[in-house]
């Protein structure tokens, strides 16, 4: 029996917390307890005409003593409940308080210490067998409430029928329920520190209920049987700085929809099969899912999490996000989750005031709300709340197998003052606007990630020029593996979005970007954010009728796959949706069906594969000796430069014309006389292009020319970016 120490003597004031719900120390009155020679057990039991306990010499009727608190002796040994109802109806049940603790002073410590990386598995709800008798073990941090109770279906959401015991000065408070099993719904029912009354859902829940209901759900994630030990064996190799990257973002929920029901979302066994499939033919090495973890408002596109440690029931239980994981392994893509440390929704079931207190995020409002999303901003410098984003981390990159977080807002949380105004920030210690605590969380982070999960990679949505984002933390970086180029982005939109004839004055929104291309990984972004929000789709931003749209963005794709730096698109943007994306409905695949976008699509499928097939146009993305300058001309809107990989692979040359003015005979320098094929052409006929170009392959037989040994006269299409491939040198 896992409870039989001496209780101190139960009182009318007990007799009132306990039918009140305000007992905070239920197990030193409930359960079995030592009185002398004797085991008396007391119970908490509403609405029953009687309670006994049934034990190895029989059942013996308990006392009630006051109202619905019931309580006799019984002999050593484990021991049931019988219950009868006012209606006659009698059941059998385990008392709860009879059982041990099941948490350990290990957990306690690393959970004191803030450096438990595996806080997952000691909070949350657990499908276990505890002292031989099958159940569900909760936990929860709360350490400023008065009391905490887990309810739901299996006590009649009454949170007077199951308070928890707090876990000595650890601030956590944990029951073993028995008889509960998987599936089970259940919140946490907390009298805060402000005396409120609470229902909130599990921070560290491994389900939720279909939004907009807000209960947890018990989930057994154990026991999934991984099959994908050969990715995740080379995926170190595909997340390397010298490798081909080119991520296919999604949200889930609106790339496709079934229609034979109302359109709803496929589900994650069936994204298994079409998003998989579709990646993988299409030529890119990663998808990136738009945030998955439980959220309650759909308009959020998950940005705004509840269920940190759950992923969304709207496509399936969370071992079918493991089918999602696994299949796209299995066709050899890596799968990056989109993760939102950054801030967090003032939904009442949430984390905010989770015990009567600001817990997770900041008391004060210019720390801990943010005025642009009006959500609440977490106070990394607690150490439980940073161990809390760590270990949420690691939970998704090892019960899950995913390969990567791309982490969002990195900006909002490295500066104090971020879309504030003067008065409405806390300067740091040393009076500046860098936040400390949010620094030394992200390195934390990454140095937790890289360290314990081999393989990974993270990635900064950084928006600024915040120093060596991701430069190892030993080299006083932040640590992440790879950023996004949002200047690179935003300068070059700005230049295609122009009327060719105009190019030429903004000729530098075009070259900027090579200034500072080498300063960190880059990873190029065209993303969600591009293509919501009035801004349009990809295609309509583009300048002219419809085929100088086409042209154009074919061009500005061909652009984006030479430059160094590795690839992410949106979907839809891979086959120019005509409309701006709306998460409400799916991708508009019958336009995807229509020959310009079908070559559209041809175009995009064929750069990932070139880009993969071809060293010079990766291998060094993030170094600056992968890249040489040919020649610019802002008259003619002509870029031309070289791309290199190691020594010994044959070089790359891409060569824009941002005009609709075809160019013959244009020579320039190139770095080898011989064979050049012409490896894309943007403007084929089989893209939807006028079908000019250099079919057959240019020979390099010109002389030294702008800067480099030999030269070539190609023809440049109109609108049109062409890459041309080193063949055989001439000696």
């Amino acid at each position: 029996m896992g409870q039989t120490t001496q209780p101190r003597t139960l009182t009318e004031h007990d007799l009132a917390l306990l039918h009140e719900g305000r007992h905070d120390r239920p197990f030193d009155v409930l359960g079995p307890h030592k009185q002398g020679r004797r085991i008396v057990v007391t119970a908490f039991q509403p609405d029953l005409a009687s309670l006994s306990a049934l034990t190895a010499k029989g059942e013996v009727p308990l006392e009630r003593i006051a109202g619905d608190v019931f309580a006799g002796p019984v002999g050593a040994g484990p021991y049931r409940l019988k219950a009868v109802s006012g209606g006659g109806v009698a059941w059998e049940f385990d008392d709860p308080y009879r059982f041990g603790p099941v948490l350990g002073d290990v957990d306690l410590y690393l959970m004191g210490e803030g450096t438990h990386r595996r806080l997952w598995d000691a909070l949350g709800a657990h499908v276990t067998t505890h002292e031989k008798t099958a159940g569900t073990h909760f936990a929860v941090w709360a350490p400023n409430a008065r009391r905490v109770s887990v309810i739901g279906q299996f006590n009649q959401w009454d949170g007077r029928r199951h308070p928890m015991r707090r876990v000595g000065a650890s601030g956590v408070w944990e029951i073993f329920l028995p008889g509960v099993a998987d599936g089970a719904l259940y919140k946490y029912e907390i009298l805060g520190a402000d005396g409120g009354l609470m229902l909130k859902a599990d921070p560290v829940g491994f389900g939720s209920q279909h939004p907009p209901e807000k209960a947890s759900v018990v989930r057994d994630i154990s026991g999934y049987g991984w099959k994908d030990a050969g990715w995740m064996e080379r995926r170190a190799a595909a997340h390397d700085r010298t490798a081909p990257i080119s991520i296919y973002e999604v949200h889930l929920g609106s790339w496709r929809r079934k229609w034979d029901d109302r359109g709803r979302p496929l589900s994650y066994k069936e994204l298994a099969a079409d998003l998989v499939n579709y990646a993988r033919d299409m030529g890119f090495t990663h998808l990136e899912l738009l945030p998955v973890s439980e959220f309650p408002f759909d308009g959020s596109w998950g940005y705004q999490p509840v269920g940190m440690f759950a992923p969304t029931i709207r496509f399936g239980p969370p071992h079918e996000f493991r089918d999602l994981v696994e299949a796209a392994h299995a066709a050899g893509l890596g799968v990056l989750l989109d993760w939102v440390p950054g801030h967090f929704p003032t939904d009442a079931h949430g984390l905010a005031r989770f015990d009567g207190t600001a817990l997770y995020e900041h008391a004060d409002p210019r720390e801990g709300f943010h005025q642009d999303w009006n959500t609440l901003i977490y106070n990394y410098g607690r150490t439980e709340v940073q161990n809390y984003l760590i270990a949420n981390a690691l939970y998704w990159l090892k019960e899950y197998h995913i390969d990567g977080l791309r982490v969002d807002a990195v900006a909002s949380m490295l500066y104090r003052d971020y879309s504030r105004s003067e008065g409405q920030w806390v300067p740091n210690k040393d009076g500046g606007r860098e936040n400390y605590e949010a620094i030394a969380f992200m390195q934390n982070m990454n140095i937790a990630t890289y360290g314990e999960v081999p393989g990974i990679m993270t990635v900064a949505e950084e928006s600024t020029s915040f120093p060596k984002v991701s430069a190892p933390v030993d080299a006083g970086g932040l640590g992440f593996g790879y950023k996004w180029n949002m200047g690179w982005m935003n300068d070059t939109l700005r230049y295609v979005q122009q009327d060719p004839v105009h190019r030429k004055y903004h000729h530098d929104q075009m070259t900027f970007g090579l200034m500072y291309a080498f300063s960190e990984n880059f990873i190029l972004p065209i993303s969600h954010d591009e293509v919501v929000h009035g801004k349009g789709s990809m295609l309509r931003k583009m300048p002219g009728d419809e085929w100088q749209q086409f042209a154009n963005l074919r061009a500005y794709y061909g652009f984006m796959w030479g430059h160094p730096g590795k690839k992410l698109l949106f979907m839809g943007c891979e086959f120019g949706q005509p409309e701006e994306w709306n998460h409400n409905g799916e991708l508009n695949w019958h336009a995807a069906d229509q020959p310009l976008h079908k070559g559209l699509q041809s175009l995009v499928r064929d750069l990932n594969h070139l880009y993969r097939a071809t060293p010079a146009l990766h291998v060094l993305d993030c170094d600056g000796a992968g890249f040489q300058w040919i020649a610019t001309d802002p008259a003619q809107s002509t870029f031309s430069w070289i791309r290199r990989g190691h020594e010994g692979d044959p070089p790359a040359v891409v060569v824009c014309n941002f005009t609709p003015v075809p160019r013959e005979n244009f020579r320039l320098g190139v770095p080898r006389a011989g064979r050049w094929r012409e490896a894309i052409n943007t403007d084929a006929a089989i893209y939807g292009g006028s079908g000019m170009g250099n079919l057959g392959g240019v020979e390099a037989d010109g002389p030294a020319q702008d800067g480099q040994p030999a030269s070539m006269a190609v023809t440049l299409p109109p609108l049109s970016v062409v890459i041309f491939v080193a063949g055989e040198q001439i000696s």
